[in-house]
């Protein structure tokens, strides 16, 4: 396999790096401070084919593959992990399963819109009762003539608040049957749809997190995603190509945290030398590097899975935990490496710190991925 970057990825990169200049290294530590999601960044972003990377031209996307995708998520990450973080979920998961699951006409009207972030899209599985253990569900929905009721509430939901659209996952049968729960979409404005509490959070503080709250939410029954019942089922396979996202999120983070590393360790003289050096400095620098190129590797693999086609359960997995694991490594060591300086906000380095944690947690812990590549390596 050559997991060289093509030309295309050469040209995503050099765009990234040009927008972030100007669009984003401003406003970074602004947007972190005040908790603030900057709606109209995703709609330059969108200008530019980055909310709609995988989606098909016929529908106003990209038509790009997941290696190209794992390169935006990842450029867009080294400048800012909240940032690439909503970009992640709005490509993968809400695009994501309207284009693996909608219906010819639920694509048409949908993933035009969310492509060039017309609409910002959300995603909603997690319950405030059910993290991992998602068939534990309490949200529920019951038929009622054409329509679908809606009842309960998905905590934990990126652009929970402020997203146009949402997939949402809720138990259309028993409890803890994989065939008891169904996918739906639904748009903001609906009677009894609204937004919950905005999350406070340690880091990826300018990624929206809050609750979906749904209240007697009447929708048509035209707005199920394939079948009812299906809705777990589908998800999983959401979450395989979600995983890969996340390890691009996590090989980003740990690239600008590496990198920001690499350079203070080459300005920064102690005993009249850089501390680049000095042995302790510099066996940092290399795990760094190698666990970094690691990740990397493991990520390319996944992506390279999922645009063949080919079973990606087990790749994307180790991926997604290998990369999250390395990227807090990684954060941690540049953030002892800066000393004292990586204790402040003047530099760069503590924010890679408290956004990497997410990526141990967000889309299955580090936990489930083992237990899914147990699983895998068991069959």
């Amino acid at each position: 396999m050559n997991f060289e970057p093509t030309e295309m990825q050469q040209q995503i990169t050099q765009v990234i790096r040009d927008f972030g200049k100007t669009h984003m290294h401003p406003y970074i530590l602004e947007w972190d401070e005040n908790q603030t999601f900057p709606v109209q960044l995703f709609k330059q972003l969108g200008e530019l084919g980055l909310m709609g990377v995988l989606v098909p031209e016929k529908y106003g996307g990209s038509g790009l593959g997941y290696l190209e995708y794992v390169t935006v998520i990842s450029e867009i990450s080294k400048v800012c992990g909240a940032i690439g973080l909503s970009v992640a979920a709005h490509n993968s998961l809400c695009t994501g399963h309207i284009l693996q699951f909608g219906s010819e006409e639920q694509k048409q009207h949908y993933l035009p819109k969310l492509a060039s972030a017309e609409w910002i899209g959300a995603w909603g599985l997690t319950e405030p009762n059910t993290g991992s253990d998602a068939m534990n569900m309490k949200c529920v929905a019951h038929r009622d003539g054409d329509e679908w009721v809606l009842n309960g509430t998905k905590c934990w939901i990126t652009h929970g608040k402020s997203g146009d659209v949402a997939v949402v996952i809720a138990r259309t049968g028993d409890v803890r049957d994989s065939h008891g729960m169904s996918a739906f979409i639904v748009e903001r404005g609906t009677p009894g749809f609204s937004g919950g509490k905005k999350e406070n959070k340690l880091g990826m503080r300018a990624s929206e997190t809050a609750e979906m709250i749904f209240d007697n939410c009447r929708i048509p029954a035209a707005n199920m995603l394939g079948n009812e019942g299906e809705g777990f089922i589908q998800s999983m396979k959401v979450l395989d190509g979600g995983r890969i996202s996340i390890a691009a999120l996590s090989l980003g983070i740990a690239k600008g945290a590496y990198e920001a590393a690499l350079k203070y360790a080459q300005e920064r003289h102690q005993f009249d030398k850089p501390i680049a050096s000095f042995q302790g400095i510099s066996f940092k620098l290399a795990d760094m590097a190698t666990e970094i190129m690691a990740a990397e590797l493991l990520t390319m693999q996944a992506a390279d899975d999922k645009t063949r086609g080919a079973k990606v359960t087990k790749h994307a997995a180790m991926a997604k935990y290998y990369a999250s694991e390395v990227a807090v490594k990684t954060a941690n060591e540049a953030v002892q490496i800066f000393g004292g300086y990586g204790y402040t906000k003047d530099f760069p380095v503590e924010k890679f710190y408290r956004d990497a944690k997410l990526c141990t947690i967000g889309e299955g812990t580090s936990e489930i991925q083992k237990l899914v590549i147990a699983r895998e390596a068991l069959k």
